[in-house]
């Protein structure tokens, strides 16, 4: 970002007009950075990482990760001149009901969601189509070996070797889960 700034200094940041404490990214070197990308392919998405975005889920890492190319803008300190929002930004994200220094984290988080979907990077593929939220359910519990751990048993359903069992034993537990720590992932919007 700095190669875009402003005079010797690379100045990429101001103060806000109106006064207030905190500085605010600068429209000119932000819109010559998009521009130089955009002269190298098209984007289907430029996001913005903001704590007063759409809050992450789910489903728009679903969506994000059919995109093939996306722009992710990190604000620092009070974020980004709004017309940056109003001109370039398409999607808005917050990764919860908090404030950072920056955007990088959350963009980090983003990333991260988004990556483990896109075929290939997981050596098992459907490994990330059953996890948390997928289907608004929480994840059942798992376990591996010993079956027996100093008194701890492995449920006898996931031994049985009957996997159409198995499965139903799993929806109930992703079910109960979820019922009993995230309940309003089971509400009707």
């Amino acid at each position: 970002m700095r190669k875009y700034g402003l005079n010797r200094y690379n100045q990429i940041d101001d103060y806000q007009y109106g006064g207030g404490a905190g500085m605010v990214m600068m429209i000119e070197p932000i819109d010559h950075l998009i521009s130089d990308l955009k002269k190298e392919r098209d984007y289907d998405e430029i996001i913005y990482m903001t704590p007063d975005g759409e809050t992450l889920n789910q489903g728009i890492a679903n969506t994000i990760s059919l995109q093939e190319n996306i722009i992710i803008l990190c604000g620092h300190y009070k974020g980004v001149d709004q017309r940056v929002r109003d001109m370039f930004v398409t999607k808005e994200i917050s990764i919860g009901d908090y404030v950072l220094s920056g955007g990088e984290l959350g963009a980090a988080v983003l990333c991260d969601a988004v990556i483990r979907l896109i075929p290939g990077v997981l050596s098992n593929e459907t490994s990330a189509l059953t996890d948390s939220f997928q289907d608004n359910l929480l994840a059942p519990p798992v376990y591996t070996r010993p079956a027996n751990y100093k008194g701890q048993q492995v449920p006898e359903i996931l031994l049985s070797g009957n996997f159409q069992a198995i499965d139903k034993w799993r929806e109930e537990q992703a079910f109960k889960r979820t019922e009993e720590r995230r309940p309003d992932l089971l509400k009707d919007d």
